[in-house]
């Protein structure tokens, strides 16, 4: 197993606080759909709106939560509200959670299992 360097240990602790935020924001189904959405497009809070079934005041709230969590950037114009994808906190948090658990012997365990399976399926 691979240790992780001192120094990014350090940092990580000090981003603690915002990978609670992303994995909180990002535990909610409508989060998780809006971000989807954005992913494709930026677009306005009216435009998302017409994606839910439930309110306007609803969709705000959702995206307060999402922007305090740094996924989600907001700019005005004029009266409207423009939505942008941040794919940044997302990043960072395959960097330090998914990425080097793809290191790990889980991967050829899987792929054991999977030949396993398969050879049970053809008799042999």
């Amino acid at each position: 197993m691979e240790l992780i360097p001192k120094e990014q240990v350090g940092s990580s602790v000090l981003d603690a606080t915002n990978d609670d935020a992303v994995w909180g924001a990002m535990n909610d189904g409508s989060r998780r759909t809006i971000l989807d959405l954005l992913r494709a497009r930026s677009m306005t809070t009216g435009e998302l709106c017409g994606h839910f079934d439930f309110s306007r005041f609803a969709v705000m709230k959702h995206l307060n939560v999402l922007q305090r969590s740094g996924l989600v950037i907001s700019e005005r114009q004029g009266r409207s509200r423009i939505n942008h994808l941040n794919p940044v906190p997302l990043q960072q948090i395959y960097r330090r959670w998914v990425r080097p658990f793809e290191k790990l012997p889980a991967d050829r365990l899987l792929r054991l299992k999977s030949l396993a399976e398969q050879q049970q399926e053809n008799g042999l």
